[in-house]
């Protein structure tokens, strides 16, 4: 490539990184503006108050959080380097381990919410159904601290993660064996492909299998957000849970978000900014929450 032709290309990918700067910067004080922080007030399903005011901000610690986030403070320290693949981009390249840990990683409170989710819809799974085992599902690996915090909830709960990169699954496989939890599968490969044999085997082996809670943080795309949305739908039940990541990282991240919750079985929905929630019980009141944590 020519050096005007290298300049050029250089300034495409400084204006589009400005543009989704400036995106990020006006959709984050678009929901401050429209979003409120009640505690729970002017939710009108008592099932998605209780969520909000007992599981949302819920401040207690529990004792099992302390190992996954000294995992996360090693991690943040340690300049190993990786081979990442991103099959979104098609991109393939090397990151340092502290890099992704610092850029990749959710924060502490986002995962602490998750563990608070799985261990309540747990809890009621194995209440309600007490011959299903619980299912939790995680779109997007990475290092494996969320994944330890699903886990964490209780051993007999079965977490299954998707990961692309094979060096950065085997850091999270090693973070799980130090912290001791073995109820954790994790899927290596491109999602196209891993999940939908994932799903038609799981229902192969069980017609009633469903997912409890689903974590999709994976490839920040329109298309391959529904893609992966429409392969879960056949695990879902009327309690699941499923959470899309960074639904304001970019306008196709939002547009999907938006198409998402506009689905004739989700009857409500929350936005929080960092993620958004869906819900399928018949029984809520159709709505729409935005909500600051």
């Amino acid at each position: 490539m020519s050096k005007k032709k290298c300049n050029f290309a250089v300034r495409i990918r400084t204006m589009k990184n400005i543009s989704v700067i400036m995106y990020r910067i006006f959709a984050r004080l678009r929901h401050l503006v429209t979003s409120w922080n009640t505690g729970g007030e002017g939710i009108h399903s008592p099932y998605l108050f209780y969520l909000v005011r007992f599981l949302f901000y819920d401040r207690n610690a529990y004792y099992s959080w302390a190992g996954i986030e000294e995992r996360r403070r090693a991690m943040l320290h340690a300049p190993k380097p990786l081979e990442v693949t991103d099959y979104g981009t098609g991109r393939s390249g090397t990151r340092l381990l502290s890099d992704i840990a610092r850029t990749a990683l959710g924060t502490p409170r986002e995962a602490q919410l998750f563990y608070r989710l799985a261990l309540y819809l747990s809890k009621e799974a194995r209440h309600n159904e007490p011959e299903r085992t619980p299912l939790l599902l995680e779109l997007g690996t990475s290092l494996g601290l969320t994944t330890a915090y699903l886990a964490a909830t209780d051993s007999r709960n079965r977490v299954v993660s998707f990961e692309g990169a094979q060096q950065v699954a085997d850091i999270a496989r090693l973070n799980w064996q130090k912290l001791g939890l073995k109820n954790i599968e994790c899927i290596i490969g491109n999602l196209d492909d891993t999940l939908p044999r994932f799903v038609e085997q799981t229902l192969y082996n069980n017609a009633r299998a469903r997912a409890d809670l689903i974590f999709m943080d994976a490839n920040h795309t329109y298309q391959a957000t529904l893609r992966y949305y429409d392969r879960l739908r056949p695990l879902c039940h009327s309690k699941t849970i499923v959470v899309v990541d960074d639904i304001h990282w970019s306008p196709q991240m939002r547009r999907a978000w938006d198409e998402l919750r506009h689905r004739p079985e989700v009857t409500s929905s929350m936005d929080l900014y960092e993620m958004g929630l869906l819900f399928f019980d018949k029984d809520y009141l159709p709505k729409h929450y935005r909500l600051r944590l």
